[in-house]
């Protein structure tokens, strides 16, 4: 699994940071219209085609599917309607968000192609109804979930990417940092870059 999975809210803003070299990029819509995003997330499928990048469409699961995208992100509340014979049916992989050990054991019991983590760190993006969970819980679902990687996200910058990969996370879901960045790509790139080392 890619170390560095960028999370944008809008595929223009995908269409400027994917050709910076990003490989992992999910299109989170919120509060749009159907055929809205059904528009988005089909010109971010091609879009993403053409640059080798994998699209993983967050919650609408029904319009990846009708549109062919082959990858999708299910919190726990999405769950509860997503259809996930049908998704397996159509070879559609799916990352599932986690909270506490409940959530987790839900998760991995239908064999995700990964499980989130979060929040690892305060975020200044939204407000969240669980506390930071830090790196001690972040070994401990790296061991509960074995082989299934491990995705980080919340309140990540590229300094704290050591000790989060050194805690067990496969991966680094990033949202606040870049949306915020003075210069997005720049701060893409840097991203990239610190994930390699």
């Amino acid at each position: 699994m890619e170390r560095f999975y960028l999370i944008v809210g809008h595929v223009g803003r995908l269409e400027l940071l994917v050709p910076q070299g990003v490989r992992l990029v999910q299109l989170r819509l919120k509060d749009q219209p159907d055929a809205e995003v059904r528009r988005q997330i089909a010109r971010a499928r091609d879009f993403c085609a053409v640059y080798g990048a994998q699209l993983v469409v967050n919650d609408y699961w029904q319009a990846a599917l009708d549109l062919r995208c082959d990858f999708v992100h299910l919190g726990q509340e999405d769950l509860d309607q997503a259809d996930i014979q049908a998704l397996r049916r159509a070879g559609v992989r799916y990352g599932l968000s986690t909270h506490d050990e409940a959530e987790l054991d839900r998760a991995l019991a239908l064999n995700p192609a990964y499980v989130a983590l979060g929040p690892v760190y305060p975020t200044r993006l939204k407000q969240m109804k669980w506390a930071p969970q830090g790196l001690d819980r972040l070994s401990r679902w790296k061991a509960a979930a074995g082989s299934v990687p491990l995705v980080a996200i919340g309140g990540l910058t590229p300094e704290r990417l050591g000790p989060v990969f050194a805690a067990g996370a496969d991966s680094a879901a990033v949202v606040t940092d870049i949306q915020e960045a003075t210069d997005p790509e720049a701060r893409a790139r840097e991203w990239i870059t610190a994930c390699r080392t």
